[in-house]
């Protein structure tokens, strides 16, 4: 089915149009539908503006090199910030923060120490956090950041 998608604020929307026999993308190896997608975005959204608030400079989103992905690196300060997002659309399965387990936390401590060689980025101090989003049914989603997170 062809899937329409407006990712309006502060909720996703979807609608179906007619089917079609196209699979799913593929993203890292494992199938993710258009509406995962759609949530995924909209997270990395939120999450951006929420530490852009919170003072942070964002410096990268969705940096990429063959290992993966980096979510978003920001400076606080004179300190670099990595950060994962995790976004759920409910809570059945947990907080989003409990997705990153330990084989998550090393795949992004090897790319922020790619990131830094690549860039010849040298900071004080490096950080890894981790935002949740929880999108609600009205208003604006739930966001936890948790600084040095591992």
């Amino acid at each position: 089915m062809i899937v329409r998608l407006s990712t309006g604020d502060p909720v996703v929307h979807m609608s179906i149009i007619e089917a079609f026999p196209t699979p799913p993308l593929v993203r890292h190896g494992l199938a993710m539908t258009l509406a995962r997608q759609a949530v995924g975005a909209y997270g990395e959204r939120r999450a951006a503006q929420h530490l852009a608030g919170t003072g942070l400079r964002i410096v990268a989103r969705n940096w990429r090199c063959a290992q993966g992905e980096i979510d978003i690196i920001a400076w606080d300060g004179d300190v670099i910030v990595f950060c994962e997002v995790k976004t759920r659309r409910g809570s059945s399965y947990g907080a989003p923060a409990e997705a990153v387990v330990g084989s998550k936390a090393r795949r992004l401590r090897q790319l922020a120490a790619r990131w830094l060689v690549t860039t010849g980025t040298r900071p004080r101090e490096v950080r890894f956090d981790v935002v949740s989003v929880l999108p609600q049914r009205r208003g604006a989603a739930r966001i936890d950041h948790i600084q040095g997170a591992f």
